[in-house]
């Protein structure tokens, strides 16, 4: 069965991330400087170059894949939790070239914002913490008891 918690609706944060800026960067540092430490993330835009991620789960190993032009971010969404008491953003982000050709992966930083606009979602209730799962090799959710 799988493990869950109940958690309630939090603020509400609308925002742009800055031209030339590391858009996981940007996401984190609002979440440090507003206290967030469970939430949703969701966005839209263009970055000038991108880092992506894929986990290989047979090496445990993430590749990083380097794309070195202007795309449009066809969708952007992740989670907020902790990971040793710092906020821990993991997005996934989709990305489209001016072929149409889309690219998607674990958002990495280096991801360079040409524009992008932002919702962040907070959540109250359990704390949600990061540690090390034997079965995958990720460092996956784990829920204190008490909050």
């Amino acid at each position: 069965m799988a493990i869950w918690k109940s958690i309630e609706m939090g603020k509400l944060y609308m925002g742009k991330a800055r031209f030339g800026s590391d858009l996981l960067e940007e996401i984190t540092d609002l979440c440090r400087t507003e206290g967030v430490s469970t939430g949703w993330v969701k966005g839209l835009g263009a970055v000038q170059k991108a880092k992506i991620g894929y986990y290989g789960q047979s090496d445990r190993q993430y590749k990083i894949i380097t794309l070195d032009r202007g795309m449009e971010i066809t969708h952007l969404v992740g989670n907020i939790t902790l990971k040793e008491g710092d906020p821990m953003v993991h997005a996934h982000v989709s990305l489209a070239d001016s072929d149409g050709l889309t690219y998607g992966g674990h958002l990495v930083s280096g991801t360079i914002v040409f524009a992008c606009e932002f919702i962040v979602q907070a959540f109250e209730g359990p704390i949600f913490e990061r540690g090390f799962d034997q079965e995958t090799g990720l460092p996956l959710w784990t829920m204190a008891e008490e909050y």
